[in-house]
């Protein structure tokens, strides 16, 4: 009986072990990417483009902190403000 506990949570942790690879954020510098080729063509007023820029600087901190997800969010917030 011990044998079966042990093949079934082995075969569990083996199961969402690949299960949340596949719902991981994607890596923020493909976002950082994205934003800057957008941020590169959108026509901005100053507000806008301070905006975007604390946007920006924020997702980078988050990016450098492993932090993918809350950056893909100040990145996606930055791309929202520039109508993306």
């Amino acid at each position: 009986m011990r044998r079966f506990a042990l093949a079934v949570a082995v075969g569990t942790l083996a199961v969402s072990a690949s299960i949340s690879t596949v719902y991981a954020a994607p890596a923020c510098e493909d976002s950082l990417k994205a934003l800057r080729a957008a941020e590169a063509t959108a026509k901005l007023n100053d507000a806008d483009k301070n905006k975007v820029s604390e946007l920006e600087t924020k997702g980078i901190e988050r990016c450098n902190a492993d932090d993918d997800k809350r950056a893909n969010d100040f990145f996606a917030q930055a791309m929202k403000v520039m109508g993306k």
